[in-house]
């Protein structure tokens, strides 16, 4: 994701950073907000019902739902690369974390998808902890090449995005997971996990 831009963050007066739960709560309650409803659909006051506050606070803290969207954005993919862990040298069982992450929790990924549709095009700062995650992974991925344990012929940061995309297939078209459920020959959820496991073992095998 690149939607982050200034993050249009105010801290209220007298609030200490790192320690305030209201703004805790906004973050939550407006994680759960735009995951339902997008941000178009959100509504501040909803976010502001569920934080146990007033839409008066939530825009001491942030200038408007973009800043507040941004803010819940760059926290979840931080928390997602913490979960997940790259090894750049096991990249089957990175796509199996990152699997299991978002069949845990469908609405994060809802999230991200959101920001996708309703920020295109826009550019990201120069502190996106999205950008710095994304930077640092093909960096990594570089260096594994470069030790001879994966395929030099790949940019680097197209095995990226082709193992995320792979990992995330099922959570990206819920559609075609109720098709397997109801279809496949083996319709568990283990089944579909081990075919995203397989597929990026096969693409980016071990360089020989």
């Amino acid at each position: 994701m690149s939607q982050s831009r200034d993050s249009g963050q105010t801290a209220p007066a007298g609030t200490a950073a790192g320690g305030d739960t209201t703004r805790e709560r906004i973050l939550t309650a407006a994680m759960e907000e735009f995951a339902r409803h997008g941000i178009a659909g959100a509504r501040v006051d909803r976010i502001a019902k569920l934080a146990r506050t007033s839409k008066e606070r939530v825009y001491a803290y942030f200038r408007g739902k973009d800043a507040l969207y941004a803010a819940v954005a760059a926290r979840e993919y931080v928390v997602i690369a913490e979960a997940t862990q790259m090894d750049p040298s096991d990249l089957p069982g990175y796509a199996g974390r990152l699997f299991d992450y978002f069949v845990a929790r469908p609405d994060h990924h809802r999230l991200i998808t959101w920001g996708r549709l309703e920020l295109p095009g826009t550019t990201a700062a120069a502190d996106d902890p999205d950008q710095a995650v994304i930077a640092r992974k093909i960096d990594q991925l570089r260096r594994v090449q470069q030790a001879g344990q994966l395929d030099p012929a790949w940019d680097p940061a197209d095995v990226l995005a082709l193992v995320n995309q792979i990992a995330t297939t099922w959570a990206a078209q819920p559609e075609h997971s109720e098709a397997a459920a109801a279809h496949a020959v083996d319709p568990t959820t283990a089944a579909r996990r081990a075919a995203v496991v397989t597929a990026v073992e096969r693409l980016f095998p071990p360089a020989r």
